[in-house]
Parts: C-alpha cells; structure tokens; sequence
C-alpha cells in the first residue's frame, strides 16, 4: 500500500499576497539558479555539523550580497526591512527545495534578535551585519552540567576585576556544556552569574564573549553518529570588558527569556522537511497491516502539525507545542525507516544517522519534559509543577 503525502504546511501558506507571492517567485528564481550553479548549500537542520562550515560560510555570504539575508531584519543592521511573512516565505521556499535557510541558528535566531532589543549603538553596528555576512559565527553558553533544564540554578560565576565596581569588567569561571560549534564560533552569548549572594534567576548577566579570549578551553564532545556538533566549553578567569554585558546589570534573564522564546519559536519551516520525509515513506509497498498503520498514524500526526505550524508563525507561547510536536515526529519517522529497511536498518547510512540523531532533540532547545511543563502551564492554565526544597 502507497500513502500519498499529507496535507503540507506550504498548502497552508498558499493564499499569498500579490507582493508576497512576487517574492516568492524571486526567492525560487535565486535558488534555482544558486543550485544549479551549485552555490547552495544543503538543508542540515537547526544545528550546522562542522563538515558544512565552508560551504554554509559561502551559502550565507552569497545570499546576503543577492538580498536574501535577514529577510525581515531592519536595514540599518543589514538587513531586508522586510515583513516576518517575507522570511516565512523565504524559510518555506529553502525548506521545500531542500536548502539551508540560513548558516547559524544561534547568531541569526538568537543572539542577533537579542542583541538588536537589548544592545547598545555600539554593539548593534559592531554584531548585527558581520552576523548576518557570517564574518561573526556564535555559539550559545548556557546549560552547564548541573543546571541544564533547570537554567535559573546556574554557577558559572562572573566576579568584578575591582570590588565594587564594574569599570573594569569581570573575570568569568565555568564550566557550559552542549555548546552547538562552539569549536568554530568566534562569539558566543553567554549566562554569568554577577551577584553570588542571590540564587535563581536574579542577579543573572548576559554577556557577549569573544570565543578567543584567554583562559577558554573548548572540548567538542563525540556523538553516537560521530560527529562533533556539541562541545563542553571551560572558563577560567576569562575576562570580560564592560562593552560585553549586554542588557542591564543582573538583568540577564530577561535578554535570556527573550532568546529562549526565540529559540522555541524558530522551528520555522522544520515541518516541510519533515513532510518530505512523509512524502518518501508513503511511496513505499506496504503490505503488512501493522506497518500500514504506523505510517498512516504518523501521516495523521503529520498533518495535524503542518496545521500547527502554520498557525503558530512564530507565536512564542505555541513555541513548546511546535517543539514538542517535530521533535516526536522526527523521532517516529526516523524509526519507522530504519524498521523498513528490516535487518539492513542496523547497517551504516542516512537513515541510520537520522535515527541515532533523532532522541537527542529531547533534550536540545529544552527538554521534551520541560515542553510539557510549558504547554501545562502556559496553555492549559495547570498548577505549576512543585520545586524541590
């Protein structure tokens, strides 16, 4: 039995503007022509594997000098100026074709948007373009061995270089850990704690790091795949001038609420790809009742998320559903293959990669756990679940 594909989520987005679907047609006119010339680089997902950093280096550059970089970010930071429907457009179009949309989620979804809200002039026209020219590539310095989901009980600690004031700057000590490239980032956004006297979230900084600085030692760390996309990052005594700190001083969680929200939000055009892979499978024979079913389940769940995403549109509060919902599809779909291929599923290959990738986005950008707890909380309006005393 064949199953054709599911009602996709470019379906959904079908009902363009005349401008939208204007430009629409010049973002496949550009890619089109970027593939054939072999330009493009491919589609790698949210985080960049090392092996693509070349080519994703020259993809980005090159759809910045055609006008395709920062779609709806302002002009004065090197951007379109563009509409957030215009980058949904562009991210649809580069998901469907099966190209990247951008080379560095965390510069461009994360630490560009943040520092666009919270930086100074100086910091603006020092980050923003470089980023998007990929001249700046950022890693993120957050979860630490001991305070992965539960974020607020950081210890990495920030301490002033004179007492008692912050001309200065600080000197930073820690240990951060699952840092996507941080062994080719040149800047990272990083959480520090400047007040040792206050637990949880307060007395929190956020601070730009330049990744070169002394007393940095950078550990990638070997995946089940082989690949070294993750990294532990150690900081010992690492200084940090006071142009560093963006946002207010112990103000740090409200930059890191804002980049997290970003973070959860960007899943983006991630369901198209995922509806490529429906696609595949449901050209396969089947003929037993119970693999039948299992696809026919996972174009159902399919289906419902394309409508998910589309909906959502970057809306942050739907931002853990939509997580939540590619990440169990992902993994549904990546079993579901290497089941199909029978005893050849254990060997080496594409689908095998797929599936050995596939349970560790529970745990990247917020656990699935954690998801849940959003989508009760937040939601659903349930109790806040106990914290441990």
């Amino acid at each position: 039995m064949a199953l054709g594909a599911s009602t996709s989520t470019s379906d959904e987005r079908s009902h363009l503007t005349d401008e939208l679907a204007a430009f629409r047609d010049r973002v496949r006119e550009f890619v089109a022509t970027s593939q054939a010339t072999g330009v493009a680089c491919p589609d790698f997902g949210t985080i960049m594997p090392p092996a693509y950093f070349e080519s994703a280096r020259s993809w980005q550059r090159h759809c910045f000098d055609a006008g395709f970089a920062g779609i709806d970010w302002p002009a004065e930071f090197g951007g379109q100026g563009l509409s957030p429907a215009h980058a949904q457009v562009w991210g649809d179009e580069c998901a469907r074709t099966g190209v990247a949309s951008r080379m560095n989620f965390q510069g461009i979804v994360l630490a560009g948007p943040a520092i666009a809200k919270f930086g100074t002039d100086e910091q603006k026209a020092r980050y923003l373009e470089a980023t998007l020219r990929a001249d700046i590539v950022w890693c993120q310095l957050f979860s630490e061995p001991d305070a992965g989901s539960d974020l607020a009980s950081l210890a990495t600690r920030a301490d002033t270089v004179a007492p008692d004031s912050t001309s200065d700057g600080w000197e930073v000590t820690g240990q951060k850990v699952w840092s996507s490239t941080a062994q080719l980032a040149q800047h990272a956004i990083l959480l520090a704690r400047t007040d040792p006297d206050i637990s949880g979230s307060r007395g929190i900084s956020f601070f730009l790091l330049e990744m070169d600085s002394p007393g940095i030692e950078v550990r990638p760390i070997k995946q089940m795949t082989g690949d070294h996309e993750f990294c532990e990052v150690f900081l010992d005594n690492t200084p940090l001038p006071p142009a560093s700190l963006l946002g207010p001083l112990h103000g740090g969680w409200q930059v890191a609420t804002s980049v997290l929200a970003d973070e959860r939000a960007g899943a983006g055009a991630a369901g198209i790809a995922l509806e490529r892979r429906l696609a595949e499978l449901g050209e396969a024979k089947l003929v037993d009742p119970v693999e039948v079913d299992r696809l026919m389940q996972l174009h159902g769940d399919g289906g419902a998320l394309a409508r998910l995403l589309a909906r959502a549109s970057g809306d942050p509060l739907l931002g853990p559903l939509t997580k939540l919902g590619l990440t169990e599809l992902s993994a549904g779909l990546t079993t579901f293959a290497v089941d199909a291929h029978g005893p050849r599923g254990m060997l080496a290959g594409d689908d095998v990669d797929s599936f050995l990738y596939a349970p560790g986005m529970r745990v990247a950008g917020g656990t699935s756990e954690i998801q849940r707890n959003l989508i009760g909380e937040r939601l659903l309006g349930l109790p806040r679940e106990p914290k441990a005393r």
